[in-house]
Protein backbone atom coordinates (compact mmCIF):
# COMPACT_ATOMS: atom_id res chain seq x y z
CA UNK A 1 0.00 0.00 0.00
CA UNK A 2 2.73 2.44 0.94
CA UNK A 3 4.59 1.69 -2.26
CA UNK A 4 1.51 2.29 -4.40
CA UNK A 5 0.82 5.62 -2.67
CA UNK A 6 4.40 6.70 -3.26
CA UNK A 7 4.13 5.96 -6.98
CA UNK A 8 0.93 7.96 -7.30
CA UNK A 9 2.47 11.03 -5.69
CA UNK A 10 5.72 11.08 -7.71
CA UNK A 11 5.49 12.08 -11.42
CA UNK A 12 8.83 10.47 -12.22
CA UNK A 13 11.16 7.78 -10.99
CA UNK A 14 14.91 7.40 -10.99
CA UNK A 15 16.46 5.12 -13.56
CA UNK A 16 20.17 4.66 -13.01
CA UNK A 17 21.56 8.14 -12.54
CA UNK A 18 19.00 9.97 -14.69
CA UNK A 19 15.49 11.04 -13.74
CA UNK A 20 12.91 9.98 -16.28
CA UNK A 21 9.34 11.15 -16.75
CA UNK A 22 6.11 9.25 -16.89
CA UNK A 23 4.30 9.38 -20.26
CA UNK A 24 1.57 11.55 -18.72
CA UNK A 25 3.96 14.18 -17.36
CA UNK A 26 5.99 14.21 -20.60
CA UNK A 27 2.84 14.69 -22.67
CA UNK A 28 1.70 17.54 -20.41
CA UNK A 29 5.10 19.22 -20.74
CA UNK A 30 4.98 18.96 -24.52
CA UNK A 31 1.44 20.38 -24.63
CA UNK A 32 2.45 23.44 -22.62
CA UNK A 33 5.74 23.85 -24.50
CA UNK A 34 4.11 23.71 -27.93
CA UNK A 35 1.31 26.04 -26.86
CA UNK A 36 3.88 28.53 -25.54
CA UNK A 37 5.95 28.24 -28.72
CA UNK A 38 2.97 28.78 -31.01
CA UNK A 39 1.93 31.79 -28.93
CA UNK A 40 5.42 33.35 -29.11
CA UNK A 41 5.70 32.80 -32.89
CA UNK A 42 2.23 34.28 -33.43
CA UNK A 43 3.20 37.23 -31.25
CA UNK A 44 6.39 37.82 -33.26
CA UNK A 45 4.47 37.70 -36.55
CA UNK A 46 1.91 40.16 -35.15
CA UNK A 47 4.53 42.58 -33.81
CA UNK A 48 6.50 42.45 -37.04
CA UNK A 49 3.51 42.20 -39.34
CA UNK A 50 4.81 44.81 -41.80
CA UNK A 51 8.01 42.83 -42.31
CA UNK A 52 6.16 39.53 -42.62
CA UNK A 53 3.67 40.99 -45.11
CA UNK A 54 6.57 42.48 -47.05
CA UNK A 55 7.99 38.99 -47.47
CA UNK A 56 4.64 37.61 -48.64
CA UNK A 57 4.22 40.52 -51.07
CA UNK A 58 7.61 39.74 -52.58
CA UNK A 59 6.73 36.05 -52.94
CA UNK A 60 3.55 36.92 -54.80
CA UNK A 61 5.03 39.62 -57.03
CA UNK A 62 8.43 38.18 -57.92
CA UNK A 63 8.97 34.97 -59.85
CA UNK A 64 12.45 34.81 -58.37
CA UNK A 65 11.11 34.36 -54.83
CA UNK A 66 7.81 32.58 -55.47
CA UNK A 67 9.33 29.51 -53.81
CA UNK A 68 8.77 31.25 -50.46
CA UNK A 69 5.22 29.91 -50.37
CA UNK A 70 6.41 26.28 -50.13
CA UNK A 71 9.14 26.80 -47.53
CA UNK A 72 6.87 26.63 -44.48
CA UNK A 73 5.04 23.44 -45.59
CA UNK A 74 8.44 21.81 -46.21
CA UNK A 75 9.69 22.88 -42.77
CA UNK A 76 6.58 21.46 -41.08
CA UNK A 77 7.00 18.20 -42.99
CA UNK A 78 10.67 17.98 -41.98
CA UNK A 79 9.70 18.49 -38.34
CA UNK A 80 6.98 15.82 -38.62
CA UNK A 81 9.56 13.35 -39.89
CA UNK A 82 11.47 13.76 -36.61
CA UNK A 83 8.49 13.22 -34.34
CA UNK A 84 9.70 9.84 -33.03
CA UNK A 85 13.04 11.25 -32.02
CA UNK A 86 11.49 14.39 -30.53
CA UNK A 87 9.18 12.25 -28.41
CA UNK A 88 12.24 10.87 -26.58
CA UNK A 89 13.34 14.38 -25.60
CA UNK A 90 11.88 16.58 -22.89
CA UNK A 91 11.39 20.30 -23.61
CA UNK A 92 13.58 22.42 -21.32
CA UNK A 93 13.05 26.21 -21.68
CA UNK A 94 16.21 28.31 -21.61
CA UNK A 95 15.90 31.82 -20.21
CA UNK A 96 19.35 32.70 -21.57
CA UNK A 97 17.86 32.30 -25.08
CA UNK A 98 16.32 35.75 -24.65
CA UNK A 99 19.75 37.33 -25.21
CA UNK A 100 20.16 36.21 -28.85
CA UNK A 101 16.46 36.96 -29.34
CA UNK A 102 17.13 40.55 -28.25
CA UNK A 103 20.16 40.77 -30.57
CA UNK A 104 17.99 39.66 -33.49
CA UNK A 105 15.39 42.25 -32.48
CA UNK A 106 18.00 44.99 -32.50
CA UNK A 107 19.18 43.81 -35.93
CA UNK A 108 15.58 44.15 -37.12
CA UNK A 109 15.39 47.67 -35.71
CA UNK A 110 18.67 48.60 -37.39
CA UNK A 111 17.41 47.14 -40.67
CA UNK A 112 14.24 49.20 -40.45
CA UNK A 113 16.10 52.38 -39.58
CA UNK A 114 18.46 51.84 -42.51
CA UNK A 115 15.55 50.60 -44.69
CA UNK A 116 17.37 47.37 -45.51
CA UNK A 117 14.46 45.01 -46.09
CA UNK A 118 16.64 41.92 -46.34
CA UNK A 119 18.24 42.59 -42.93
CA UNK A 120 14.85 43.21 -41.27
CA UNK A 121 13.40 40.04 -42.80
CA UNK A 122 16.43 37.95 -41.84
CA UNK A 123 16.23 39.30 -38.30
CA UNK A 124 12.51 38.54 -37.96
CA UNK A 125 13.06 35.00 -39.27
CA UNK A 126 15.94 34.61 -36.82
CA UNK A 127 13.63 35.59 -33.97
CA UNK A 128 11.19 32.84 -34.97
CA UNK A 129 14.04 30.32 -35.15
CA UNK A 130 15.51 31.46 -31.82
CA UNK A 131 12.15 31.04 -30.13
CA UNK A 132 12.60 27.26 -30.48
CA UNK A 133 15.67 26.87 -28.21
CA UNK A 134 14.23 29.46 -25.84
CA UNK A 135 10.97 27.55 -25.32
CA UNK A 136 11.83 23.94 -26.17
CA UNK A 137 15.50 23.87 -25.27
CA UNK A 138 18.85 23.46 -26.98
CA UNK A 139 18.68 19.67 -27.45
CA UNK A 140 15.39 19.87 -29.32
CA UNK A 141 16.62 22.83 -31.37
CA UNK A 142 19.73 20.81 -32.26
CA UNK A 143 17.54 17.92 -33.38
CA UNK A 144 15.62 20.39 -35.57
CA UNK A 145 18.71 22.22 -36.81
CA UNK A 146 18.11 21.58 -40.52
CA UNK A 147 14.35 22.39 -40.59
CA UNK A 148 15.04 25.61 -38.67
CA UNK A 149 17.89 26.56 -41.01
CA UNK A 150 15.74 25.73 -44.05
CA UNK A 151 13.24 28.37 -42.89
CA UNK A 152 15.71 31.07 -44.01
CA UNK A 153 14.98 30.15 -47.64
CA UNK A 154 11.70 32.04 -47.11
CA UNK A 155 13.66 35.32 -46.92
CA UNK A 156 13.72 37.03 -50.35
CA UNK A 157 17.47 37.36 -50.64
CA UNK A 158 19.70 37.21 -53.70
CA UNK A 159 19.14 40.35 -55.79
CA UNK A 160 22.59 41.61 -54.82
CA UNK A 161 24.21 39.03 -57.13
CA UNK A 162 22.24 40.22 -60.17
CA UNK A 163 24.91 42.55 -61.64
CA UNK A 164 27.62 39.92 -61.30
CA UNK A 165 25.52 37.14 -62.83
CA UNK A 166 24.42 39.37 -65.70
CA UNK A 167 28.02 40.33 -66.46
CA UNK A 168 29.17 36.69 -66.32
CA UNK A 169 26.35 35.64 -68.65
CA UNK A 170 27.21 38.37 -71.16
CA UNK A 171 30.93 37.48 -71.02
CA UNK A 172 30.31 33.78 -71.68
CA UNK A 173 27.72 34.37 -74.41
CA UNK A 174 29.94 36.78 -76.34
CA UNK A 175 32.97 34.49 -75.99
CA UNK A 176 30.97 31.43 -77.10
CA UNK A 177 29.50 33.27 -80.11
CA UNK A 178 32.94 34.41 -81.22
CA UNK A 179 34.28 30.87 -80.76
CA UNK A 180 31.41 29.73 -83.03
CA UNK A 181 32.59 32.07 -85.76
CA UNK A 182 29.87 34.69 -85.29
CA UNK A 183 31.18 38.29 -85.18
CA UNK A 184 30.00 40.22 -82.11
CA UNK A 185 30.09 43.91 -81.22
CA UNK A 186 29.51 44.45 -77.49
CA UNK A 187 28.43 47.54 -75.55
CA UNK A 188 28.07 46.76 -71.87
CA UNK A 189 25.34 44.15 -71.47
CA UNK A 190 24.19 44.59 -75.05
CA UNK A 191 25.81 42.92 -78.03
CA UNK A 192 25.11 42.99 -81.74
CA UNK A 193 25.51 40.10 -84.18
CA UNK A 194 24.78 40.14 -87.95
CA UNK A 195 21.16 39.07 -87.46
CA UNK A 196 20.22 41.47 -84.67
CA UNK A 197 20.86 42.97 -81.24
CA UNK A 198 20.61 41.13 -77.93
CA UNK A 199 20.78 42.30 -74.34
CA UNK A 200 21.27 40.53 -71.01
CA UNK A 201 18.53 41.73 -68.64
CA UNK A 202 17.58 40.68 -65.10
CA UNK A 203 15.51 37.75 -66.36
CA UNK A 204 18.58 36.42 -68.19
CA UNK A 205 20.89 36.61 -65.17
CA UNK A 206 20.01 33.12 -63.96
CA UNK A 207 19.38 34.24 -60.39
CA UNK A 208 15.97 32.49 -60.44
CA UNK A 209 17.58 29.22 -61.46
CA UNK A 210 20.35 29.66 -58.89
CA UNK A 211 18.03 30.28 -55.93
CA UNK A 212 15.63 27.50 -56.94
CA UNK A 213 18.50 25.04 -57.46
CA UNK A 214 20.12 25.97 -54.15
CA UNK A 215 16.91 25.43 -52.18
CA UNK A 216 15.94 22.17 -53.85
CA UNK A 217 19.55 20.94 -53.88
CA UNK A 218 19.97 21.64 -50.16
CA UNK A 219 16.81 19.70 -49.36
CA UNK A 220 17.90 16.82 -51.61
CA UNK A 221 21.35 16.71 -49.99
CA UNK A 222 19.84 16.54 -46.49
CA UNK A 223 17.41 13.78 -47.37
CA UNK A 224 19.74 11.72 -49.54
CA UNK A 225 23.07 11.77 -47.69
CA UNK A 226 24.12 11.12 -44.12
CA UNK A 227 27.71 12.34 -44.61
CA UNK A 228 28.03 16.09 -44.10
CA UNK A 229 30.90 16.11 -46.56
CA UNK A 230 28.69 14.70 -49.31
CA UNK A 231 25.92 17.10 -48.37
CA UNK A 232 28.17 20.15 -48.73
CA UNK A 233 29.66 18.86 -51.98
CA UNK A 234 26.20 18.43 -53.48
CA UNK A 235 25.12 21.89 -52.29
CA UNK A 236 28.21 23.34 -53.99
CA UNK A 237 27.26 21.35 -57.10
CA UNK A 238 23.73 22.79 -56.90
CA UNK A 239 25.22 26.31 -56.92
CA UNK A 240 27.67 25.76 -59.78
CA UNK A 241 25.35 23.85 -62.14
CA UNK A 242 22.63 26.53 -62.59
CA UNK A 243 25.23 29.26 -63.14
CA UNK A 244 27.02 27.35 -65.90
CA UNK A 245 23.73 26.02 -67.29
CA UNK A 246 22.41 29.58 -67.59
CA UNK A 247 25.48 30.59 -69.57
CA UNK A 248 24.91 27.70 -71.97
CA UNK A 249 21.18 28.51 -72.12
CA UNK A 250 21.85 32.15 -73.07
CA UNK A 251 24.34 31.13 -75.74
CA UNK A 252 21.99 28.52 -77.25
CA UNK A 253 19.07 30.98 -77.31
CA UNK A 254 21.10 33.59 -79.20
CA UNK A 255 22.48 30.91 -81.52
CA UNK A 256 18.99 29.52 -82.16
CA UNK A 257 17.68 33.01 -82.91
CA UNK A 258 20.61 33.66 -85.24
CA UNK A 259 20.23 30.41 -87.18
CA UNK A 260 16.42 30.76 -87.46
CA UNK A 261 16.52 34.35 -88.65
CA UNK A 262 15.08 35.51 -85.31
CA UNK A 263 11.93 33.42 -85.78
CA UNK A 264 12.68 31.25 -82.72
CA UNK A 265 13.93 32.00 -79.20
CA UNK A 266 13.00 35.69 -79.23
CA UNK A 267 10.66 37.50 -76.91
CA UNK A 268 8.71 35.56 -74.28
CA UNK A 269 9.29 32.16 -75.83
CA UNK A 270 13.00 32.15 -75.04
CA UNK A 271 12.15 32.41 -71.34
CA UNK A 272 9.96 29.31 -71.76
CA UNK A 273 12.84 27.52 -73.44
CA UNK A 274 14.98 28.63 -70.51
CA UNK A 275 12.77 27.00 -67.88
CA UNK A 276 12.51 23.83 -69.96
CA UNK A 277 16.28 23.71 -70.25
CA UNK A 278 16.65 24.36 -66.52
CA UNK A 279 14.23 21.51 -65.70
CA UNK A 280 16.29 19.10 -67.78
CA UNK A 281 19.53 20.26 -66.14
CA UNK A 282 18.14 19.87 -62.60
CA UNK A 283 16.84 16.41 -63.43
CA UNK A 284 20.29 15.41 -64.65
CA UNK A 285 21.85 16.92 -61.53
CA UNK A 286 19.65 14.79 -59.26
CA UNK A 287 20.29 11.72 -61.41
CA UNK A 288 24.03 12.18 -61.01
CA UNK A 289 23.69 12.84 -57.28
CA UNK A 290 21.55 9.74 -56.90
CA UNK A 291 24.55 7.50 -57.57
CA UNK A 292 25.93 8.37 -54.11
CA UNK A 293 22.68 8.32 -52.10
CA UNK A 294 22.84 7.22 -48.48
CA UNK A 295 19.17 7.28 -47.52
CA UNK A 296 18.76 3.51 -47.27
CA UNK A 297 19.54 3.47 -43.53
CA UNK A 298 17.08 4.09 -40.68
CA UNK A 299 16.36 7.69 -39.76
CA UNK A 300 18.20 7.49 -36.42
CA UNK A 301 21.40 6.30 -38.15
CA UNK A 302 21.09 8.65 -41.13
CA UNK A 303 20.85 11.85 -39.13
CA UNK A 304 24.19 11.50 -37.41
CA UNK A 305 24.36 15.13 -36.41
CA UNK A 306 21.65 14.60 -33.79
CA UNK A 307 21.92 10.87 -33.05
CA UNK A 308 24.81 11.28 -30.63
CA UNK A 309 23.03 13.95 -28.63
CA UNK A 310 19.87 11.92 -28.12
CA UNK A 311 21.50 8.81 -26.63
CA UNK A 312 21.11 8.70 -22.83
CA UNK A 313 24.30 8.93 -20.81
CA UNK A 314 23.38 5.92 -18.66
CA UNK A 315 21.08 3.11 -19.77
CA UNK A 316 19.05 0.87 -17.52
CA UNK A 317 18.80 -2.87 -18.20
CA UNK A 318 15.34 -2.48 -19.72
CA UNK A 319 16.09 0.73 -21.63
CA UNK A 320 15.65 -0.94 -25.00
CA UNK A 321 12.11 -1.93 -24.13
CA UNK A 322 10.96 1.53 -22.92
CA UNK A 323 12.89 4.56 -24.24
CA UNK A 324 13.94 6.92 -21.45
CA UNK A 325 12.40 10.38 -21.39
CA UNK A 326 14.22 13.04 -19.40
CA UNK A 327 12.40 14.69 -16.52
CA UNK A 328 10.37 17.64 -17.92
CA UNK A 329 10.51 21.11 -16.46
CA UNK A 330 7.65 22.59 -14.41
CA UNK A 331 5.02 23.87 -16.84
CA UNK A 332 5.12 27.36 -15.37
CA UNK A 333 8.68 27.79 -16.70
CA UNK A 334 7.43 27.53 -20.28
CA UNK A 335 5.03 30.40 -19.73
CA UNK A 336 7.57 32.51 -17.86
CA UNK A 337 10.04 32.21 -20.73
CA UNK A 338 7.27 32.74 -23.28
CA UNK A 339 6.08 35.91 -21.52
CA UNK A 340 9.66 37.17 -21.33
CA UNK A 341 10.22 36.45 -25.04
CA UNK A 342 7.04 38.33 -25.93
CA UNK A 343 8.15 41.31 -23.83
CA UNK A 344 11.58 41.39 -25.52
CA UNK A 345 10.01 41.05 -28.97
CA UNK A 346 7.60 43.94 -28.60
CA UNK A 347 10.24 46.45 -27.48
CA UNK A 348 11.78 47.00 -30.91
CA UNK A 349 8.58 47.72 -32.87
CA UNK A 350 7.67 50.22 -30.13
CA UNK A 351 11.02 51.98 -30.58
CA UNK A 352 10.55 51.91 -34.36
CA UNK A 353 7.11 53.50 -34.00
CA UNK A 354 8.62 56.34 -31.98
CA UNK A 355 11.19 56.99 -34.72
CA UNK A 356 8.46 56.96 -37.37
CA UNK A 357 6.46 59.52 -35.39
CA UNK A 358 9.54 61.75 -35.05
CA UNK A 359 10.20 61.55 -38.81
CA UNK A 360 6.95 63.18 -39.87
CA UNK A 361 7.63 66.42 -41.72
CA UNK A 362 6.17 68.64 -44.42
CA UNK A 363 6.86 68.69 -48.16
CA UNK A 364 10.45 69.01 -49.35
CA UNK A 365 11.82 71.75 -51.57
CA UNK A 366 15.51 71.62 -52.43
CA UNK A 367 17.27 74.86 -51.59
CA UNK A 368 18.73 76.82 -54.49
CA UNK A 369 22.30 75.83 -55.42
CA UNK A 370 24.31 79.04 -55.74
CA UNK A 371 26.57 78.92 -58.83
CA UNK A 372 30.26 79.55 -58.22
CA UNK A 373 31.99 82.59 -59.69
CA UNK A 374 31.96 82.41 -63.48
CA UNK A 375 29.25 79.74 -63.52
CA UNK A 376 25.56 80.06 -64.34
CA UNK A 377 22.79 77.55 -63.71
CA UNK A 378 19.77 76.64 -65.82
CA UNK A 379 16.91 74.21 -65.27
CA UNK A 380 16.62 71.07 -67.36
CA UNK A 381 19.24 68.43 -67.98
CA UNK A 382 21.77 68.69 -70.76
CA UNK A 383 20.48 65.44 -72.30
CA UNK A 384 17.33 63.34 -72.61
CA UNK A 385 18.81 60.97 -70.04
CA UNK A 386 17.73 61.17 -66.41
CA UNK A 387 18.71 58.86 -63.53
CA UNK A 388 16.00 56.35 -62.57
CA UNK A 389 15.31 57.27 -58.93
CA UNK A 390 11.80 56.40 -57.80
CA UNK A 391 9.52 58.33 -55.45
CA UNK A 392 12.01 60.98 -54.40
CA UNK A 393 10.69 63.60 -51.99
CA UNK A 394 12.12 66.29 -54.28
CA UNK A 395 14.43 66.47 -57.29
CA UNK A 396 16.68 68.98 -59.02
CA UNK A 397 17.44 68.53 -62.73
CA UNK A 398 19.57 71.24 -64.27
CA UNK A 399 22.90 72.10 -65.81
CA UNK A 400 25.75 74.47 -65.01
CA UNK A 401 27.54 76.51 -67.67
CA UNK A 402 31.07 77.94 -67.51
CA UNK A 403 32.48 79.37 -70.74
CA UNK A 404 31.97 76.44 -73.13
CA UNK A 405 31.80 73.82 -70.38
CA UNK A 406 28.38 72.34 -69.61
CA UNK A 407 27.87 69.98 -66.66
CA UNK A 408 24.53 68.35 -65.91
CA UNK A 409 23.49 67.94 -62.27
CA UNK A 410 20.73 65.74 -60.93
CA UNK A 411 19.76 65.56 -57.25
CA UNK A 412 17.19 63.13 -55.80
CA UNK A 413 16.31 64.07 -52.21
CA UNK A 414 14.61 61.66 -49.77
CA UNK A 415 12.98 62.25 -46.40
CA UNK A 416 10.85 60.03 -44.11
CA UNK A 417 12.00 56.92 -45.94
CA UNK A 418 10.20 53.59 -45.79
CA UNK A 419 10.33 50.27 -47.62
CA UNK A 420 8.73 51.70 -50.78
CA UNK A 421 10.28 55.15 -50.61
CA UNK A 422 14.03 55.11 -49.98
CA UNK A 423 17.25 56.39 -51.44
CA UNK A 424 19.40 53.26 -51.67
CA UNK A 425 17.39 50.61 -53.48
CA UNK A 426 17.97 48.07 -56.22
CA UNK A 427 15.38 49.94 -58.29
CA UNK A 428 17.22 53.27 -57.99
CA UNK A 429 19.87 53.17 -60.72
CA UNK A 430 21.41 55.47 -63.30
CA UNK A 431 19.92 53.45 -66.13
CA UNK A 432 17.72 50.36 -66.11
CA UNK A 433 18.71 47.30 -68.11
CA UNK A 434 15.31 47.51 -69.84
CA UNK A 435 15.76 51.13 -70.93
CA UNK A 436 14.94 51.23 -74.68
CA UNK A 437 17.26 54.17 -75.37
CA UNK A 438 20.15 54.35 -72.91
CA UNK A 439 22.62 51.61 -72.02
CA UNK A 440 25.37 51.29 -69.46
CA UNK A 441 28.78 50.64 -71.01
CA UNK A 442 31.16 50.59 -68.06
CA UNK A 443 31.44 51.32 -64.37
CA UNK A 444 34.33 52.19 -62.09
CA UNK A 445 35.46 54.52 -59.34
CA UNK A 446 36.93 58.01 -59.52
CA UNK A 447 39.45 57.94 -56.71
CA UNK A 448 39.35 60.67 -54.09
CA UNK A 449 37.52 63.79 -55.28
CA UNK A 450 37.11 66.78 -52.94
CA UNK A 451 33.48 67.76 -52.39
CA UNK A 452 32.77 70.39 -49.75
CA UNK A 453 36.10 69.69 -48.06
CA UNK A 454 35.50 65.90 -47.93
CA UNK A 455 37.31 63.39 -50.16
CA UNK A 456 34.81 61.09 -51.90
CA UNK A 457 35.57 58.04 -54.03
CA UNK A 458 32.64 58.38 -56.42
CA UNK A 459 31.03 55.79 -58.67
CA UNK A 460 31.75 56.48 -62.35
CA UNK A 461 29.45 55.21 -65.12
CA UNK A 462 29.68 55.51 -68.91
CA UNK A 463 26.31 55.67 -70.70
CA UNK A 464 25.51 55.58 -74.41
CA UNK A 465 22.43 56.31 -76.54
CA UNK A 466 22.14 54.53 -79.88
CA UNK A 467 25.88 54.78 -80.34
CA UNK A 468 25.55 58.51 -81.03
CA UNK A 469 25.58 60.27 -77.65
CA UNK A 470 27.81 59.24 -74.77
CA UNK A 471 27.77 60.51 -71.19
CA UNK A 472 30.05 60.01 -68.20
CA UNK A 473 28.28 60.31 -64.83
CA UNK A 474 29.75 60.58 -61.31
CA UNK A 475 27.52 59.73 -58.37
CA UNK A 476 27.72 59.95 -54.58
CA UNK A 477 25.32 59.96 -51.63
CA UNK A 478 24.77 62.72 -49.09
CA UNK A 479 23.40 61.26 -45.85
CA UNK A 480 22.58 63.87 -43.19
CA UNK A 481 25.86 65.64 -43.92
CA UNK A 482 27.97 62.50 -44.55
CA UNK A 483 29.32 61.84 -48.05
CA UNK A 484 29.93 58.39 -49.52
CA UNK A 485 29.53 56.48 -52.77
CA UNK A 486 29.27 53.11 -51.03
CA UNK A 487 25.68 51.86 -50.78
CA UNK A 488 26.35 49.86 -47.60
CA UNK A 489 27.92 52.85 -45.87
CA UNK A 490 24.99 54.96 -47.04
CA UNK A 491 22.60 52.53 -45.32
CA UNK A 492 24.75 52.59 -42.18
CA UNK A 493 24.85 56.40 -42.11
CA UNK A 494 21.07 56.50 -42.58
CA UNK A 495 20.48 54.26 -39.56
CA UNK A 496 22.97 56.18 -37.42
CA UNK A 497 21.42 59.50 -38.43
CA UNK A 498 17.99 58.31 -37.31
CA UNK A 499 19.42 57.04 -34.03
CA UNK A 500 21.29 60.28 -33.49
CA UNK A 501 18.75 62.90 -34.56
CA UNK A 502 15.60 61.02 -35.57
CA UNK A 503 16.01 62.30 -39.15
CA UNK A 504 16.90 60.43 -42.33
CA UNK A 505 17.38 63.25 -44.88
CA UNK A 506 19.44 61.83 -47.73
CA UNK A 507 20.20 62.59 -51.36
CA UNK A 508 21.83 61.13 -54.45
CA UNK A 509 24.00 63.63 -56.36
CA UNK A 510 24.84 62.87 -60.00
CA UNK A 511 27.02 65.11 -62.18
CA UNK A 512 27.57 64.22 -65.83
CA UNK A 513 29.13 65.51 -69.06
CA UNK A 514 29.25 64.53 -72.69
CA UNK A 515 32.54 62.75 -73.24
CA UNK A 516 34.13 60.00 -75.29
CA UNK A 517 35.26 58.06 -72.22
CA UNK A 518 35.80 58.29 -68.48
CA UNK A 519 39.39 59.54 -68.82
CA UNK A 520 38.51 62.63 -70.86
CA UNK A 521 35.57 63.40 -68.53
CA UNK A 522 37.54 63.08 -65.28
CA UNK A 523 39.32 66.49 -65.24
CA UNK A 524 36.12 68.31 -66.23
CA UNK A 525 34.02 66.72 -63.51
CA UNK A 526 36.82 67.11 -60.97
CA UNK A 527 36.99 70.82 -61.73
CA UNK A 528 33.20 71.12 -61.42
CA UNK A 529 33.13 69.56 -57.94
CA UNK A 530 36.15 71.54 -56.84
CA UNK A 531 34.37 74.81 -57.68
CA UNK A 532 30.74 73.85 -57.08
CA UNK A 533 30.98 71.19 -54.35
CA UNK A 534 30.66 73.59 -51.40
CA UNK A 535 27.48 75.11 -52.84
CA UNK A 536 25.92 71.68 -53.47
CA UNK A 537 26.61 70.50 -49.92
CA UNK A 538 25.38 73.80 -48.47
CA UNK A 539 22.12 73.56 -50.45
CA UNK A 540 21.50 70.03 -49.19
CA UNK A 541 22.19 71.10 -45.60
CA UNK A 542 19.79 74.03 -45.98
CA UNK A 543 17.14 71.65 -47.34
CA UNK A 544 17.57 69.43 -44.31
CA UNK A 545 16.90 72.34 -41.96
CA UNK A 546 13.65 73.19 -43.75
CA UNK A 547 11.51 70.76 -41.78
Amino acid sequence: MATNMLRQRLPAVATGTESVATPASAAAAWRHALAALVLVIAWILACYASTAMGMVWTWSHSETFAHGFVVLPIVLWLVWRRRAELARLAPRPALWGLAPLAIAGFAWLFGRLAEVNALAQLAMTSMIVLAVPSILGVRIARALAFPLAFLFFAVPLGDFVLPVLMDWTANFTVAALRASGIPVYREGLMFIIPTGAWSVIEACSGVRYLIASLMVGTLYAYLSYRSNRRRWLFIGFAILVPIVANWVRAYLIVLLGHLSGNRLAVGVDHLIYGWLFFGIVITLMFWIGGHWREDDLPEAQRDDETHATTAPATRSPDADAVPAIAQPQPVRRFWVVAASAMLVSVLFPVVQARFDAADAAGPVQIAAIAPAAGWSVATGGLSSWQPAFERASATFDGHFIHDREIVGLYVAYYRDQDSSHKLVSSSNVLVRSTDPVWRQLATGSTGAVMVGGTPVDMASTVLVRDGREQLVAWKFYWIDGKLTANEYLAKLHTALARLRSGRDDSAAVVAYVRAEDAKTAAPRLQSFFHEQGDAIVAALAATRERR
